[in-house]
């Protein structure tokens, strides 16, 4: 276990970010999940309105850092895609 002050505050300082980046990232799978979940159902507006939320997520997770940008627009590529079979 760290002993300087500073070394205690790092500890503080990651445990924070960590819970802060478990929760954004549970966010955006829940996201993904329900847009998914709307293209399931053939449910065009709901679809629609989902992915813009879920593209919205990523692009901010992607701008913190918390997820790569080429993974950022994979996710909404492939979302983007599925949506786009819908009739």
């Amino acid at each position: 276990m760290a002993n300087h002050k500073s070394a205690l505050k790092r500890v503080r300082q990651t445990k924070v970010r960590t819970e802060r980046n478990r929760a954004r990232k549970l966010t955006i799978k829940t996201l993904r999940k329900k847009t998914l979940a709307a293209v399931a159902a053939a449910d065009k507006p709901a679809a629609g309105q989902s992915l813009a939320e879920f593209s919205s997520a990523v692009d901010k997770a992607a701008k913190k850092g918390l997820i790569h940008k080429n993974k950022a627009a994979n996710l909404k590529s492939k979302a983007a895609k599925a949506l786009a079979t819908i009739a």
